[in-house]
């Protein structure tokens, strides 16, 4: 058979569109709203696969609170730290729980006078709503960033979340950021400045949006949408309420993607998006799983502002007790076994950031034996990804093996172990032991999951191991 000119020309042109479709594919599928679906939607079936096999929601973290190997107290003590710590001005206040053998001995506070600010006493009005918004529908895992952005956008920042995740998330696996990395990032890489706070409520943020200011919360969310996962660490930006009605106005990063009633948010609608509604009620229930964090952007010269704003929560300890305490009231008043998990939780946390270590670890260690009452499928079980508390109570009172057994389940449970945190206290209560080579490898393996994180280099540092 001869030479056919016409069929070599017709398989060039085949082959060339082939190619052609090769590389628009691959074009379309770099783009990071797609790539974002693709990956997201790879991630989703291996971590259905893996937690079908080995369901996170089984595992349960038995704390060796009565064991004299790890240094630790009885829950029914009350313990003493080698820390400077805040002292109560009062006798300690036994709180019995139905869920230990013996009752539970907690602190209580009572607010110092000595405040840099006063709250704010003009009536409020019965609505308030900011606009100016850029909504952004938020990549995998990346709410924390995409959330900011827009705060980022009452100010006219001018970027989006893909200039604020390439800081706070540079290993797109991550699958959280702090409240102190996202307020870091303000003070360091922008003109504005923020701060964070534990114990917000409703009445703070009416006065912050009277006052001018969008407010930053952080709460639990457990998505309605064919992709529901359980219950998650989700951002939220308040940008208004309405008393009459008994909601506030929230910017929502991932309801961009799945609003309530459906379909999508046409692009060329975000920018004059108003918000979805979020009750009071729910805000409520929501927001305890996180303290009542908040987090508030704002210009440098209205930073006085801000502090008559936020009342007695102006002053970082002043929030924290004010956090302990209720958190402690809600440990009794509260019936479902989940809220009262959180509240002893959030008890903590607040002691841990008022420095009181040992204290905290007990709250900590009743937390985790209300854990296994809770029902199998509404178990928080990702936690330990987005809080760290308990990591600081136990290794500060030398409980070094729970800290260790602690981050091996929350890792070993995870599809991806990438928690640089866990890694970093994992290591520290290595180093504690004495295994510095299994210190430095932790170490490193954060670094790997989070390029450039501070604590791990400086540990690194320290030991003589970096880079």
């Amino acid at each position: 058979m001869g030479y056919n000119p016409g069929m070599q020309n017709k398989r060039k042109k085949i082959l060339g569109a082939i190619i052609a479709v090769v590389v628009l594919l691959a074009v379309v599928m770099s783009l990071p709203p797609v790539w974002s679906r693709i990956t997201y939607h790879s991630r989703v079936a291996y971590r259905t696969v893996k937690y079908w096999l080995k369901p996170p929601s089984e595992a349960v973290f038995v704390p060796s609170a009565n064991n004299d190997d790890f240094g630790a107290t009885s829950v029914s003590a009350a313990v003493t730290t080698d820390t400077p710590t805040p002292q109560p001005t009062t006798e300690p206040t036994a709180i019995p729980s139905q869920f230990t053998p013996e009752a539970t001995s907690l602190p209580t506070f009572t607010p110092t006078p000595t405040l840099t600010a006063t709250p704010t006493q003009i009536p409020l009005p019965s609505s308030v709503l900011l606009t100016g918004i850029l909504c952004e529908r938020q990549f995998m895992n990346n709410c924390g960033p995409a959330t900011l952005s827009m705060y980022l956008s009452f100010y006219d920042w001018g970027k989006n979340q893909l200039a604020s995740g390439a800081v706070l998330r540079p290993n797109d696996k991550d699958v959280n950021v702090m409240p102190y990395e996202l307020v870091d990032f303000v003070n360091e890489h922008t003109a504005q400045k923020a701060l964070w706070r534990y114990g917000g409520d409703l009445q703070t943020i009416k006065v912050l949006l009277n006052a001018g200011f969008p407010v930053m919360i952080e709460r639990g969310f457990e998505p309605y949408s064919l992709r529901d996962d359980g219950w998650v660490g989700h951002y939220n930006l308040v940008v208004g309420y309405d008393d009459e009605r008994q909601t506030l106005t929230v910017q929502d990063s991932y309801l961009m993607s799945y609003p309530p009633w459906g379909g999508t948010i046409p692009v060329d609608q975000w920018d004059t998006f108003i918000g979805f509604d979020f009750y009071y009620s729910e805000l409520e229930q929501t927001w305890r799983s996180f303290n009542n964090v908040i987090i508030v952007v704002y210009p440098p010269e209205r930073e006085s502002d801000v502090l008559n704003a936020l009342g007695p929560l102006a002053t970082e300890e002043e929030a924290c007790r004010i956090a302990y305490d209720r958190a402690v009231q809600e440990t009794t008043s509260l019936t479902e076994i989940r809220d009262k998990f959180f509240a002893w939780f959030n008890a903590g946390t607040s002691l841990v950031c008022l420095q009181d270590y040992e204290t905290a670890a007990s709250a900590f260690d009743t937390a985790f034996t209300i854990y296994p009452d809770i029902s199998q499928d509404s178990r928080p079980y990702r936690i330990l990804w987005y809080e760290t508390g308990p990591y600081s109570a136990y290794y500060h009172s030398g409980r070094y093996q729970d800290v260790i057994k602690l981050a091996d389940q929350t890792l070993g449970y995870m599809a991806e172990p990438v928690l640089e945190e866990s890694y970093y206290w994992r290591a520290l209560s290595y180093h504690e032991l004495g295994d510095t080579i299994r210190a430095v490898d932790d170490l490193r393996t954060s670094l790997k999951y989070h390029p450039g994180f501070a604590p791990s280099v400086d540990m690194l540092k320290q030991l003589g191991k970096y880079p």
